[in-house]
């Protein structure tokens, strides 16, 4: 049987294309979505590719999460695949970002992830098989300065994620946790800041990433098949990795380097 795969944050970017990538090997994809127009357009979009469907769901609400539960149930009566990819950006001082905000990328970052697990563990156990795919980001490896609330959030997700992998492979299930560098996405377009310019300055970084996102999307999926832990997409994630592993005088000097270039730049 082909494999049943739900994506969340799935009508653009990342998420379509990874459910691209899991369709071209023939798996049947749910993508969901809280924009309803993009997930209907992405749809039609898809079904050439195979097997394809879009449900409106909020990954915020445990309603929403139920239903694409039962979806899965009634519909292929399980599922293999669930890829916890919906997120949003924010930066900025800590001094400088609201407590809604960190209310907000914590709802949908972090708790996100962690109502699409709870929801879907207890399937995932009855069928003793399944797979969890949390996308991260290479924030969590690399806490850069100004960003504390997208990088708390990312570095909840690894720590999330190595907690199931161990708590959960004694029940037939897998994790995988991804830490994209910068590729070509729309992640900018959810941006929150206080910081004048930080929303630009997102998006020149996020255009000028090396790797596609269809390239990131073919990585995750052929993680997800190895049933790899780690998925470091790109080069430079993995060079910095090692880098504060074994040689942190030289990760801590380039962070500090870094957070003395944006207080020029945002004290002036």
């Amino acid at each position: 049987m082909s494999q049943r795969v739900l994506i969340t944050g799935g009508a653009s970017g990342l998420g379509k294309e990874m459910a691209k990538q899991y369709l071209k090997i023939g798996a049947r994809v749910l993508i969901t979505d809280i924009n309803e127009q993009r997930g209907n357009e992405a749809e039609f979009e898809l079904r050439p590719l195979g097997d394809v469907h879009f449900v409106k769901a909020n990954t915020t609400i445990d309603e929403d999460w139920n239903t694409l539960l039962e979806w899965t149930i009634e519909n292929w009566d399980g599922l293999d695949v669930l890829v916890n990819n919906a997120g949003v950006a924010a930066g900025g001082r800590i001094d400088k970002i609201s407590m809604e905000d960190w209310d907000w990328i914590i709802d949908i970052n972090l708790k996100g992830v962690i109502r699409g697990c709870r929801t879907f563990v207890p399937l995932f156990k009855k069928q003793k098989s399944g797979h969890i795919v949390n996308i991260a980001s290479l924030a969590a490896v690399a806490n850069a300065p100004t960003m504390s609330s997208y990088n708390v959030t990312k570095a909840g997700v690894v720590s999330l994620s190595e907690t199931l992998r161990h708590e959960l492979t004694p029940y037939g299930i897998h994790t995988t946790v991804v830490c994209p560098s910068f590729f070509q996405t729309n992640l900018a377009e959810s941006m929150r800041t206080p910081e004048a310019g930080m929303d630009q300055t997102v998006r020149k970084l996020l255009s000028g990433g090396k790797l596609s996102a269809e390239q990131v999307a073919a990585k995750i999926v052929r993680a997800q098949q190895k049933q790899r832990f780690l998925e470091l997409p790109h080069t430079e994630g993995k060079a910095l990795a090692l880098i504060k592993r074994y040689v942190p005088a030289l990760y801590n000097y380039g962070l500090a380097d870094s957070g003395r270039r944006f207080y020029k730049k945002l004290e002036k």
